[in-house]
């Protein structure tokens, strides 16, 4: 990934080159040797689809680690964290009702969830369920990691959540009109994770990372001086 930052923004470009190191795997046992486990349970040779999109993962993003420093407000204090994320893969495979997905280490953090990917290429987790879409691509995530860490130093604006898998909803007419007035962040932005910033704003809408339906909708916001 340090040596080929094709397809990332200028913006996440400087991030990775900032932030990351790269620590390949080198024990791991390949794919391809893996008996892994249906929809049945009976353990069956990996199929090309999973070898193909499992060591393609390997091969761009295994062993990158990062810091993305992050600021939220809970109540009236602010918060101020570094979270390490590190893209090593683990031994999990899961059939899934179309496809398959992997698992890999994800945020360095005390987690409810497991984190994959999806052979179709999406980033999601599980909260011991379903697949539960993220971002349509890993390079989104990574996208919205060098946003978050940009704003750093910008005030938070509560209401926030410190993890993604306890969301704040906020979806009230102030907030739609807020939305209207910001330019979206394409390249960080999808379904069910969108980024909206300008010189002084900036707004992320996602869904809550639970297997509870609907899924909620948290928010996070930021702003130069602190008012919106």
């Amino acid at each position: 990934m340090l040596d080929d930052l094709d397809g990332l923004s200028p913006r996440a470009q400087s991030f990775v080159r900032r932030a990351g190191i790269r620590r390949p795997d080198q024990t791991r046992l390949p794919t391809d040797y893996l008996q892994v486990p249906d929809r049945s349970g009976r353990l069956i040779a990996a199929p090309v689809e999973l070898i193909v999109r499992r060591e393609g993962f390997a091969a761009r993003f295994g062993g990158l680690h990062y810091d993305v420093r992050r600021s939220v407000r809970i109540g009236d204090e602010r918060h101020d964290t570094l979270r390490c994320w590190q893209f090593d893969l683990l031994d999990v495979v899961r059939a899934e009702h179309m496809g398959w997905s992997f698992a890999w280490d994800g945020e360095h953090v005390s987690s409810p969830v497991s984190y994959l990917v999806h052979t179709d290429g999406r980033f999601g987790v599980s909260a011991g369920g379903p697949f539960l879409e993220a971002s349509p691509l890993i390079n989104h995530l990574i996208e919205g990691h060098a946003l978050m860490d940009e704003l750093h130093d910008w005030e938070p604006v509560p209401p926030s959540s410190l993890e993604a898998w306890v969301p704040n909803d906020m979806t009230n007419t102030h907030l739609r009109k807020l939305l209207d007035t910001l330019p979206i962040v394409p390249e960080a932005s999808g379904p069910c994770n969108r980024w909206w910033r300008s010189d002084h704003l900036a707004i992320r809408l996602f869904y809550g990372w639970t297997g509870r339906q609907p899924r909620s909708t948290g928010v996070m916001i930021w702003s130069r001086n602190g008012h919106i």
